[in-house]
């Protein structure tokens, strides 16, 4: 079945090493097309999917920048998950930001989010919820097991 609503990411000059650099970090990923100037060979704009969904990216210039108004969640299984994508993804020129957001080399905003928060900050236990919650809100990179001890009142 095709997508029937691609995200479409701009960039000004590097549509191409983005979409190598986002299809070389998921699993289940893939460069789908890309068009090419004819006249120069430049990468006009790509088509690849990562983990189930695809995207699109264009090289439009240096006339919008990506916020932090629209970010990418990735749900981590594991804490191993969680360090790699937040190594990969602030690595040469990323920066971190708070409660499991950063911004990768290019600009676009991720929040790379463990499963466990998920279930621990929205459980039945409101005091539990709570107190994991003000633990991630102390955070970069989210720590899972800080998180947990967190919940358990530790």
């Amino acid at each position: 079945m095709t997508q029937k609503i691609v995200p479409c990411l701009w960039f000004d000059g590097t549509a191409e090493e983005a979409t190598e650099f986002y299809v070389s970090l998921f699993e289940d990923s893939e460069i789908l097309s890309g068009m090419r100037d004819p006249q120069t060979g430049n990468v006009i704009s790509t088509s690849f999917r990562i983990c189930g969904q695809q995207f699109m990216t264009i090289n439009g210039g240096p006339e919008f920048q990506f916020t932090e108004a629209t970010s990418f969640m990735v749900r981590c299984e594991s804490q191993e998950e969680v360090d790699r994508l937040w190594d990969a993804l602030t690595a040469d020129g990323g920066e971190e930001s708070q409660c499991g957001w950063l911004k990768d080399k290019y600009g676009v905003s991720w929040q790379i989010t463990p499963t466990r928060l998920l279930e621990l900050v929205s459980s039945g236990d409101p005091e539990g919820n709570s107190r994991a919650t003000q633990a991630m809100l102390k955070m970069q990179k989210i720590d899972i097991a800080t998180i947990e001890r967190a919940y358990a009142g530790e």
